[in-house]
């Protein structure tokens, strides 16, 4: 249930800040306007706090595999949203990410 809860708050924090990144490129820099950009400061600042509910007690693990989650999360993003096409790169960069991510977050540890 922990590895469940843990992938579900990774999920849930990319889309606040790869959400928010969005609204906030698009009322920047497609000129969408003030409300955008608000929008997307908002929900930034709840992805600062979704990483506080994973149970790792360590703040640099979290970021460090969170890291991993943007990556394959933005190119999913970009793929949904966007229309964009990843090339095999892109999806062989984002699975490498999420090996990383599986090895940082759920190896098991001693002590």
């Amino acid at each position: 249930m922990t590895v469940a809860r843990s992938m579900l708050l990774f999920l849930l924090a990319a889309l606040a800040e790869i959400g928010g990144a969005w609204l906030v490129w698009q009322g920047w820099r497609e000129s969408r306007g003030l409300l955008w950009i608000a929008a997307g400061v908002i929900a930034l600042g709840a992805y600062g706090f979704v990483a506080t509910f994973q149970p790792d007690p360590n703040f640099g693990r979290i970021l460090a595999a969170y890291g991993g989650v943007f990556v394959a999360g933005s190119l999913a993003w970009g793929m949904l949203v966007d229309k964009f096409r990843p090339d095999r790169y892109d999806l062989v960069g984002a699975a490498i990410c999420l090996v990383g991510v599986a090895v940082i977050m759920y190896a098991p540890r001693t002590g």
